[in-house]
């Protein structure tokens, strides 16, 4: 089944700091997420996480647009992936949403209609408490050329009838956690189709979640030797090399990145952050500033990493500017009342 993805840029809560990809939206009522988390027996407003601080969670809505009223509605999967634990699976219901707690570092959340991956996007990585709410539309493809601002996922790949049963075979074992059966799976389906990069990447992923690094890095780099723009890979393979502490090549990594998807925010930051922990400030807040020009609200946290390194640097008075800047944008951000106060002693 070929499909179609579109970002839809809704509204999103976010209150913190830190390492990977993609926030979007601006500010709204915390009754938001509730009312989604609600339907799996979550409430975000009230759910603790360590240290009595609240718990972070991801959600959101998957529409499945302009099906006929008698068209059955195809099986649609999230996937929500992190650092902290293997990937969770969620099949969705009528109501299109979706929540998962977070727990790790970074994020990845997928998306599979009939047990074919059809899109993807990369998550912030943000300490504290945090609501972030990632919406999609997928239109079937009758809609492809009706619907106005519409682009086709980047990196969709028709199915193989020879390996369609194993993606769902891989996306059952995930959903029952069955992490080496999984792994299993998605090797045979390479094993059938070595040109799969969607394939290679997913299983990338779960060896990445099962600690097994290096074979995460072989499953990335196979994939990207078939398909080297494949930005899901090249971001992946970044965040081991900087997880491995190995800045330069994480560099050219995610340089890589901005080149194949120069409107990838999540990239942008990625290299600021990479530049930064490879003492390169300059270049590092020239990437940051990008993130920030694509997406200035769901890169909001990149002033805060702006903020630090004049801090660091004795430039007291531009880490205010970024701190003033970030809380224009993050007005309920928990930590308020110290930037205030940072701001106050240290004048622009």
């Amino acid at each position: 089944m070929s499909m179609i993805v579109k970002l839809v840029l809704k509204p999103a809560i976010f209150t913190a700091l830190l390492l990977v990809v993609t926030v979007l939206g601006t500010g709204v009522v915390r009754g938001q997420a509730d009312d989604v988390c609600r339907e799996f027996g979550m409430t975000p407003s009230r759910d603790l996480g360590d240290r009595n601080r609240l718990a972070r969670f991801i959600y959101g809505k998957i529409n499945v647009v302009g099906l006929a009223p008698d068209e059955k509605r195809p099986q649609v999967t999230v996937i929500f992936s992190e650092s902290a634990q293997p990937g969770r699976r969620l099949i969705l219901g009528d109501s299109g949403n979706y929540c998962f707690q977070r727990g790790g570092a970074g994020g990845m959340i997928s998306i599979e209609v009939e047990g074919i991956e059809v899109g993807r996007k990369s998550l912030s990585d943000i300490s504290g408490q945090q609501r972030e709410r990632q919406d999609f539309d997928i239109y079937p493809p009758r809609k492809a050329t009706a619907a106005p601002g519409i682009v086709s996922a980047k990196f969709f790949r028709p199915p193989n009838p020879k390996t369609a049963d194993l993606y769902k075979k891989v996306a059952s074992a995930e959903l029952n956690k069955k992490t080496d059966k999984a792994i299993e799976f998605a090797q045979e389906i390479v094993d059938i189709d070595p040109d799969d990069f969607i394939a290679w990447a997913k299983l990338g992923s779960l060896d990445l979640g099962s600690k097994k690094n290096a074979e995460a890095e072989a499953a990335f780099r196979k994939a990207l030797a078939i398909r080297a723009d494949y930005t899901p890979a090249l971001l992946n393979l970044g965040i081991l090399r900087a997880l491995d502490k190995k800045f330069p090549e994480a560099i050219e990594i995610f340089n890589q990145a901005v080149t194949s998807d120069p409107t990838s925010a999540s990239a942008y930051r990625l290299l600021g952050e990479a530049y930064l922990q490879n003492r390169q400030g300059s270049l590092g807040l020239a990437a940051l500033d990008k993130a920030l020009e694509i997406d200035p609200i769901g890169m909001a946290e990149c002033h805060l990493l702006k903020a630090r390194l004049f801090d660091l640097a004795g430039a007291k008075n531009l880490a205010s500017h970024e701190y003033k800047a970030f809380l224009e944008k993050v007005p309920d951000y928990p930590d308020k009342k110290s930037l205030e106060k940072y701001i106050k002693d240290n004048p622009e």
